[in-house]
């Protein structure tokens, strides 16, 4: 076998191995991993802004951006003696020691590892409990507009402008788009979540059209403010991160003047270091701006008493004090509808699951299948009513989709089938092992 090709780089007073740079990392735009690499090498300064003294999971693309990553909380055994980790707890009780990236040597190091997008904890080495930052993520239901995103971004700056707080948006690389707050180290991640819960719920209320805080997809509409990404153990893309996108888009600092005309398909690989060296980070000054999270407390506790608690966390968190049942509502109504004497209306959303895959192509594929075995009621579906999730397993994503019949006539419903494929991402895993058998859906944004 031939010699695997390498190419060495000076950086930050170090020099950083970089294996297979020739390999093509984005198909379609024909980016090599060498190229990904020299990104961060022209945006290192604003990248690290977002990223530095932060615990991150190292997301990686083994095979590519149009191929599943998997997700690697534990640092690699062999690793420079130059590169730092720190230990986290997890809810689930488990530790782990992650890298903390502090310069740019570091940063190209773990994209040598297969990561394209930067996904930090929004906390920092020295204090794992109490958050910095608080995240607002906007993401697009089905059938959203990108117009749409855009103004519900402005409604959340009007709302943290009035909670005193400064928000820095950013493209998310993706669909949606991202709010960050800093906030000093005062609250714990309960609090901040709830805190941006509170946000979420007044943005919901000035916009009902555009904007939800519902949890479940079935009851969504419009741009889903997603409030449990600020739970212990969630992160986000980071600021000038590379996405895996087709034509690998950046999530790219905003100021809020561009907001209501901006296009996201014209941040990408090639385009982002000429914006940074032309016109600077946006979020530059990101840091100095430090805010109190009273505000927004004090209006969560004024929702709490007009009626509206918690709301649900994502499923492989321990069930939370005053939390609704954990369970979607169409469900809930299914068995609500068993309970003799309830006297309630019960709410209908008739979903079934078509496909379960390990790739998303795969899946894809069982629900065009599907529909060429149900054609009426494909013909009826619209946009919103094809649900497909990216869910986390034991290491990598999987995909699952599913569809809501509720504009399918009741007589033209056919029974549920089994999936098509029908991947358990669980099968073989150890019975009973704490915070195995709760996979959480990805956000798409």
């Amino acid at each position: 076998m031939g010699q695997v090709r390498q190419t060495v780089l000076g950086v930050a007073g170090r020099e950083v191995v970089i294996t297979n740079p020739d390999k093509v990392i984005f198909p379609q735009a024909g980016h090599t991993k060498l190229d990904l690499v020299k990104y961060y090498a022209a945006v290192a300064e604003a990248a690290l802004r977002g990223i530095a003294a932060r615990p991150l999971v190292l997301k990686r693309y083994v095979n590519g951006a149009e191929r599943e990553p998997f997700f690697q909380k534990r640092a690699p055994e062999q690793r420079p003696e130059w590169v730092e980790t720190v230990e986290l707890r997890f809810p689930s009780g488990r530790t782990a020691r992650e890298i903390v990236v502090r310069d740019a040597a570091q940063l190209l190091w773990i994209v040598n590892l297969g990561c394209i997008d930067l996904n930090p904890h929004p906390v920092r080495a020295d204090d794992l409990e109490h958050p910095d930052e608080l995240r607002v993520d906007l993401d697009p239901g089905p059938g959203t507009s990108w117009d749409d995103v855009r103004r519900v971004a402005l409604i959340v700056r009007d709302v943290l402008d009035e909670h005193r707080l400064r928000g820095w948006p950013k493209t998310s690389g993706s669909r949606g788009m991202h709010i960050y707050v800093r906030i000093h180290r005062r609250w714990s991640f309960d609090q901040v979540r709830r805190a941006t819960l509170a946000l979420a719920r007044e943005v919901e209320r000035r916009a009902p059209g555009q904007a939800t805080s519902k949890w479940w997809k079935e009851e969504r509409h419009g741009v889903f403010l997603d409030y449990n990404q600020n739970a212990k153990d969630r992160t986000v893309a980071s600021a000038w991160s590379v996405r895996p996108t087709p034509d690998a888009r950046v999530s790219t600092p905003l100021e809020w003047d561009e907001v209501a005309g901006c296009d996201p398909a014209a941040f990408t690989l090639v385009t982002a270091p000429a914006r940074l060296a032309e016109r600077g980070d946006a979020s530059a000054a990101i840091n100095a701006t430090p805010g109190s999270l009273d505000s927004l407390l004090e209006l969560s506790v004024a929702q709490e008493a007009a009626g509206l608690g918690d709301a649900p966390w994502p499923p492989h968190y321990t069930k939370q004090r005053g939390e609704p049942p954990r369970v979607a509502p169409s469900r809930r109504a299914s068995a609500n509808a068993k309970t003799k004497g309830s006297g309630r209306r019960q709410s209908t959303q008739p979903l079934i699951t078509v496909a379960k895959a390990a790739h998303k192509e795969d899946a894809l594929a069982g629900l065009e299948r599907w529909k060429a075995r149900h054609p009426e009621a494909a013909a009826r579906l619209q946009v919103d009513d094809v649900l497909v999730d990216s869910m986390r397993g034991r290491s990598s994503t999987w995909t699952r989709i599913r569809i809501n019949l509720r504009h399918v006539p009741e007589s033209e419903r056919s029974a549920e089938e089994p999936p098509d494929p029908d991947y358990d991402p669980w099968r073989g895993s150890e019975p009973g092992r704490p915070g195995e058998r709760a996979p959480k859906t990805r956000s798409s944004s």
